[in-house]
């Protein structure tokens, strides 16, 4: 499991439809990549005049990440063109990003080589494997020029380090990191110096984000049951971890802060019939915080859509939603925005 998981196949049409739910929340959604057999996980930049995603092409079997104009344009390629690349995310600057990549894998031709014969193998049997993220780990996190250029890397311990996203002032990376035997989470300065562990409990702790007063770091986790994610909140200095979801008949992932009002959106769904593919929705919780005491509070359904619908986020004025779905015709997974109203 990862920040990720951006490549169900989705069944559905593009509209909202009349008895939908959507509409109390969204404006029509309109269609942001295409031309990829599948690119998701998209942030805006800071000016909210672009976005940085990632993306596959037919000639290369891993994700890279590139950034596009929302106004129109072409996608741009901005990480190496090699490796497992995923979780980029814009500087606050506005003149830097940051994106974890294996590019550096001593042995990336067999890597390659070994991904691109099992893909053909699959496709000449007419398979669709079951959507897994390895952890990687030659991954570590690297920041760069928003044309790619003066690449830096920030991380060098053994393992799996990715997942990374800055602190609304730029000045700190939460990000997971496998260097102690499991997935937890971690901090760092915007440098890669200061490391320290946010998290340390058994499974999976990921995706984490700092909320835009500094103060707690939204993630999820399996720790209660193993692949079964929910969602729960640390403060930032490691002592109070608060669960928002605790239904275990329902997995619930990609959790995101609303840049300026007191909510939290994520993925959610049903998991609870056996042999049937869950439909993922996006869900809004609103909190409350006093003094150093999380609340989690009402929760509404966003979307009801016939396909799946993952990995929101909020544009930094937060009056845009940005995920990944698969509304097109082609049903290939891509990135879709549209205005954004809240409930309350």
């Amino acid at each position: 499991m990862f920040r990720s998981l951006a490549c169900w196949i989705l069944l559905a049409p593009p509209l909202i439809a009349a008895d939908s739910i959507e509409s109390q929340f969204l404006s029509e959604p309109k269609l942001v990549t295409q031309g990829f057999l599948k690119a998701g996980e998209g942030y805006f930049s800071p000016d909210q005049k672009s976005v940085i995603f990632q993306a596959v092409t037919k000639e290369y079997p891993f994700y890279q990440i590139y950034t596009q104009p929302l106004a129109g344009g072409e996608a741009k390629l901005v990480s190496t063109g090699r490796g497992r690349t995923t979780c980029s995310f814009f500087h606050p600057d506005g003149k830097h990003i940051l994106y974890a990549s294996s590019h550096l894998d001593p042995n990336m031709s067999a890597t390659e080589a070994a991904e691109r014969k099992q893909q053909a193998e699959d496709a000449a049997a007419g398979r669709r494997r079951r959507y897994e993220w390895p952890f990687d780990p030659h991954t570590d996190i690297f920041t760069a020029d928003l044309d790619g250029k003066n690449l830096h890397r920030l991380t060098t311990e053994p393992g799996y380090d990715a997942e990374g996203a800055w602190s609304k002032d730029g000045k700190s990376i939460v990000f997971c990191s496998t260097r102690d035997g499991d997935p937890d989470l971690y901090v760092m300065n915007a440098d890669g110096s200061g490391v320290r562990q946010l998290t340390n409990a058994p499974g999976y702790d990921g995706g984490p984000f700092q909320s835009p007063d500094g103060r707690w770091v939204v993630f999820r986790s399996d720790r209660q049951q193993a692949e079964h994610l929910q969602i729960y909140v640390v403060s930032i200095d490691g002592k109070t971890e608060v669960p928002l979801t605790t239904d275990l008949k329902t997995v619930n992932w990609a959790p995101y802060w609303h840049p300026t009002q007191p909510y939290i959106i994520w993925t959610g769904a049903d998991h609870s019939i056996p042999n049937q593919r869950p439909n993922y929705d996006l869900w809004l919780m609103k909190y409350s915080v006093e003094g150093d005491t999380f609340k989690p509070g009402k929760v509404w359904r966003v979307t009801d859509h016939g396909g799946a619908d993952v990995l929101p986020v909020f544009s930094p004025d937060g009056k845009r939603l940005m995920w990944t779905a698969g509304r097109s015709e082609d049903r290939s997974s891509q990135l879709w925005i549209a205005d954004f109203k809240l409930p309350e």
